[in-house]
């Protein structure tokens, strides 16, 4: 409503009346008179997007001192929520006999029913309406026409007025004038429906008035066989089917959005031979509007926010909405040990959804990682997956998308500077300046802020009152007294620069000579990162950033991030980047992009909130589908261990990705290395190194059995494989346990030659899941890296260096001796060792050191040298990658 005017006020009082009386729950939004357009169509637009209104009216007029374009008020109401039924779109839709498929403006609605209450058939009947105004007149004409009666239009300029009322059987009457319609007009027996309210002089009326309708009641009820009274008749009749239409939109909202089979639009892939570039084939597909996507698959306007046409991010409320909605099937892709160039994990796990999707029309989500641009611009290139099994646009998945990596390289180098700035102060200050500093008297006043209320609990303090401490307690309080010697938190960038693996800080002569060594690692192997991927919603995100530890003191005590003071502002750093990110693949089927910490020093898996929105999207008869980094030794047992052990989500079926090329090495091939041809083993049929080769396979088979899952073996074939190879491949892996084992052709053929796959997977999600974590986490440190290098990776047993053994004995004395462990090996090898391939026994593990990320949740021992920064090669791939200025495209990328 605008403005005040009694009638309205009259009018919204009956319909919210109503409303309450039947369990409606409504509101009066009440706009001044001084407002305007704007305002009310900014107000509209609200309720437009809010999925909780269901229906909503504007009422007229519009009683405002600026002038208000009535018609393009009503028409920016949106047509579903139009329970009024005055906007452009649904009186087009009913002037065309679309009747289910709009609303009705409520009075015409009402005298409707109230003529089928006379039970007169309208079919057939000549019918008259007097009045053509778009509430009343207009539509009556179009309902009373498509209820099959012949319908003639009157009004006040209608000269034979009173003849063609006399021809009407059903006669409704809406001209705004006192009692026009005579009495000895009317046909005898009509039925008459007089929608006119109006005020005429009368001295027995406290008032001075009484309320007339359009026709002469009086005498009109004495020939007409049914007549509505005015007041009393019409009116409430109104308010009923207001009512009644604000249910149906409730109604079609829910059907609308009932969980169950989503309706999508799947793209066609105009499959090429050979197989274009990647970006070729990305960069021909038309990808959907990405609103559209989250609108087919149960999204709601207000729980997605456009990053431009192809990507969004999702808002964490939706877990919320869906809380009660049961989770759909989740499916884990993991893969052999793979050569240097990969087998396909990813692009395995797109065409899984595709066939899944697109060609068996189940509800299916693709949970993947975010890339890092290291990789892109150095020697790997993007990880869209490949051939026609991507993630679209290519260049957006690869390059920024929604900025999710640069907001961790700020809230990480923000922890970064903290570090070093508080050994600065506390260097160059006493005790109380350094108090005075920290606790700053505002306008007469010093007041502790939240977190350093919390470092002082943590200190044993119990103290508000930043007067009241003791100089022992100040002291205590300001002076972290960070051994520079132990600081484990280093800087990031998300490039590849060698040259900052070791750097010299604090060479400024303003630092005063406070340097010291230090390092950048690539952004995604950041703490902050596996944070990201691991924490369930924005208060566990913070809560874990508090106990990320930096450091430790001189006394030995860990150093957090809390201690710092940096935790509130991580959080507001990291506020969007913890909302999944939608995308889709090339045949339109739906893709959370979200987190990608690395597999070795970190878990090397999506999010955990990208798979919970997932499974609920879904709904019980879906697929979620995510790819856990590397082979199954490490980015499977990571999954289970720990992101399973965090999610409390239990997986229904692993997808373990074989190639034959990956076999023959295991098998004593020769070296494949990255760049340079493959040897004449790998493109010529060898049975024997495929055989010997399975080795690798059945063992990695029994790793994902040990857990309790079902496994389908996924064989990636390429073009040299022979059909002979890839029958002994699927013959090894059914005879090592796998529940199935299927050739798959999806990187040529995408969604459709992954169809076998996808049905084997639909079969196995039926079968029993024991699913169980491999160790308890209250086991020692050392017993639980046994288990896992023993069981595992097939070793004899775990030798711990000095330096190992002094972190053990360091983080349980901390109290992070019952964190899950994160092995951080080589993925080339079971072994530690990159060179042994197929599945090595005997061996001994050794553990150089250990580190904590206890933010993120896990121990990460180091088994050999980890690199964190990686370095460009000779020729990286920036070399091809180029923009086209005219058509703003981006070339080379793969």
């Amino acid at each position: 409503q605008v403005g005040n005017r009694d009638d309205s006020n009259l009018y919204i009082n009956m319909k919210l009346k109503a409303a309450a009386e039947i369990g409606i729950s409504a509101n009066h939004i009440k706009l001044p008179n001084t407002a305007t357009e704007a305002d009310v169509l900014k107000c509209i637009a609200s309720l437009n997007a809010d999925p909780a209104v269901h229906g909503f009216i504007v009422q007229l007029p519009l009683d405002s001192n600026t002038p208000i374009n009535t018609e393009k008020i009503t028409n920016a109401v949106a047509p579903e929520k139009d329970v009024d039924g005055l906007s452009s779109i649904n009186a087009g839709k009913l002037s065309r006999g679309d009747l289910g498929d709009c609303f009705i403006p409520c009075t015409p609605k009402g005298c409707m029913e109230l003529i089928r209450q006379t039970g007169v058939q309208v079919a057939g009947k000549r019918a008259v309406v007097i009045g053509r105004s778009k509430i009343v007149g207009a539509p009556m004409h179009d309902l009373l026409l498509w209820n099959n009666a012949t319908v003639t239009t009157c009004h006040s300029k209608t000269s034979t007025l009173a003849e063609e009322v006399g021809k009407a059987d059903i006669l409704v009457v809406a001209a705004g004038r006192a009692e026009m319609v005579k009495g000895e007009w009317i046909k005898p027996g009509a039925i008459v429906i007089d929608c006119g309210i109006n005020h005429v002089p009368d001295s027995t009326k406290a008032s001075g008035k009484r309320v007339v309708g359009d026709v002469a009641y009086s005498s009109a009820k004495e020939k007409a066989s049914f007549i509505t009274p005015v007041p009393g008749g019409v009116g409430p009749m109104t308010v009923a089917m207001l009512m009644q239409s604000t249910v149906e939109s409730a109604q079609r909202f829910l059907e609308k959005f009932q969980p169950g089979k989503w309706t999508i639009q799947y793209n066609q892939l105009a499959l090429k031979m050979p197989v274009p570039s990647d970006i070729e084939i990305s960069q021909s597909c038309m990808p959907k509007p990405i609103d559209q996507v989250a609108k087919e698959v149960g999204l709601f306007p207000d729980e997605v926010e456009l990053y431009g046409q192809t990507k969004a991010k999702v808002q964490l409320s939706v877990l919320k909405r869906l809380q009660n909605q049961p989770d759909g099937k989740y499916v884990v892709v993991t893969g052999i040990t793979p050569t240097p160039l990969g087998e396909g994990k990813s692009t395995t796990t797109v065409g899984l959804v595709q066939a899944l999707g697109a060609h068996l029309h189940q509800n299916v989500f693709a949970c993947v990682r975010q890339p890092s641009q290291g990789p892109t611009f150095g020697i790997k290139g993007g990880a869209a997956g490949g051939g026609y099994c991507q993630v679209v646009p290519m260049e957006e998945f690869n390059l920024h998308l929604t900025g999710d990596i640069h907001a961790i390289t700020a809230a990480n180098n923000l922890v970064a500077a903290a570090i070093d700035a508080r050994i600065f102060h506390e260097l160059t200050q006493s005790d109380q300046a350094l108090y005075n500093r920290l606790v700053p008297s505002v306008n007469g006043v010093r007041k502790f802020s939240d977190i350093q209320i919390r470092r002082l609990q943590k200190l044993g303090i119990n103290k508000t009152d930043p007067m009241a401490l003791t100089k022992e307690e100040v002291n205590a309080f300001v002076r972290l007294d960070i051994d520079p010697g132990t600081i484990t938190w280093q800087r990031v960038l998300d490039t590849n620069d060698r040259f900052l693996r070791k750097i010299t800080i604090g060479q400024s002569v303003t630092e005063k000579g406070f340097s010291r060594t230090a390092q950048f690692d690539i952004t995604v192997s950041s703490e902050i990162m596996a944070v990201l991927a691991l924490a369930d919603g924005l208060d566990d995100m913070k809560k874990r950033f508090g106990r990320m530890v930096v450091a430790c003191s001189k006394k030995g005590q860990p150093v957090t991030a809390d201690d710092l003071g940096v935790t509130g502002a991580l959080a507001v750093l990291m506020k969007d980047a913890i909302k999944p990110n939608l995308m889709q693949t090339l045949e339109g089927t739906p893709v959370f992009v979200h987190a990608g910490p690395f597999a070795n020093i970190a878990h090397g898996n999506s999010s955990v909130l990208a798979d919970k929105i997932a499974l609920k999207l879904v709904g019980k008869d879906g697929f979620v589908v995510t790819e856990a980094g590397f082979g199954a030794d490490i980015g499977m047992e990571k999954f289970f261990n720990i992101k399973c052990r965090y999610s409390g989500l239990r997986p229904h079926v692993v997808v373990l990705v074989a190639t034959v090329r990956a076999l023959k090495m295991h098998g004593g091939g020769p070296a494949v290395t990255a760049g340079v041809p493959l040897p004449k083993e790998y493109t010529e049929e060898n049975l024997q190194l495929v055989a010997k080769g399975c080795s690798n396979l059945n063992k990695q088979i029994q790793n994902a059995r040990m857990f309790g899952v079902p496994v389908v073996v996924a064989v990636n074939a390429f073009k040299t494989d022979t059909k002979a190879e890839l029958a002994l491949v699927v013959q090894h892996a059914k005879e090592a346990g796998a529940f199935d084992a299927v050739e798959c052709t999806h990187w040529a053929e995408g969604g459709k030659g992954a169809l076998a796959l996808a049905r084997a997977v639909q079969r196995a999600s039926q079968a029993p899941s024991n699913f169980r974590f491999l160790y308890n986490v209250e086991l020692p440190v050392v017993d639980k890296i046994r288990l896992i290098a023993q069981q595992v990776y097939g070793a004899r047993d775990i030798e711990l260096l000095p330096e190992a053994q002094e972190k053990v004995a360091l983080y349980t004395k901390q109290g992070f001796g019952n964190l899950p462990i994160c092995m951080a090996k080589t993925h080339l090898s079971l072994s530690h060792d990159p060179e042994q391939k197929g599945a090595p026994t005997g061996f001994v593990l050794p553990i150089r050191d250990i580190r904590a990320s206890v933010g993120a949740g896990f121990l990460y021992p180091l088994v050999g040298t980890m690199s964190t920064m990686p370095g460009l090669p000779t020729r990286p791939c920036f070399y091809d990658i180029d923009l086209d200025p005219v058509s703003g495209g981006v070339n080379g990328l793969f």
